[in-house]
């Protein structure tokens, strides 16, 4: 399970450090896509292929299911670590998730996301000043 949160730096040919706990159970490839919130989600190959059949299982006759499926699959990138387990983070990557340099890289159960270290302090701060109401919302999945 991917949990934690650590930062990170990119360096000037946009690679990224990825925490030893995540690369150890992530394999030798795995894919990084555009996820919401303007993160990045980084997945293993087996999560991936279960990602990919939710997105060809979407009804095509719904605009919002296109969209969805095509957002993810163009920004879609597998990935390789170089030999100081490093990832190159691609520009439209970067671009979506407004990262320029400082980066926190946060654990989500299967997968781990990738935030620019504003946008994550935001979210952080946001979601800590609405955690009561986030939480009993979540009565209504059995929580």
């Amino acid at each position: 399970m991917f949990m934690g949160e650590s930062s990170h730096n990119l360096d000037p040919k946009g690679r990224l450090t990825i925490p030893v706990k995540f690369r150890n159970q992530l394999g030798d490839s795995f894919v990084i896509v555009r996820w919401m919130e303007h993160a990045l989600r980084a997945m293993p190959m087996s999560v991936w292929q279960n990602l990919e059949e939710q997105l060809n299982d979407l009804p095509l006759g719904k605009k919002e299911a296109r969209a969805f499926k095509r957002f993810v699959l163009a920004g879609a990138k597998e990935a390789e670590f170089d030999k100081q387990g490093r990832v190159i983070v691609d520009g439209n990557l970067k671009d979506y998730a407004q990262i320029d340099k400082e980066v926190v890289v946060t654990g989500a159960g299967d997968s781990f996301e990738i935030w620019s270290a504003d946008n994550w302090q935001a979210y952080t701060e946001d979601t800590a000043e609405n955690f009561d109401d986030i939480a009993e919302g979540l009565v209504d999945f059995d929580f």
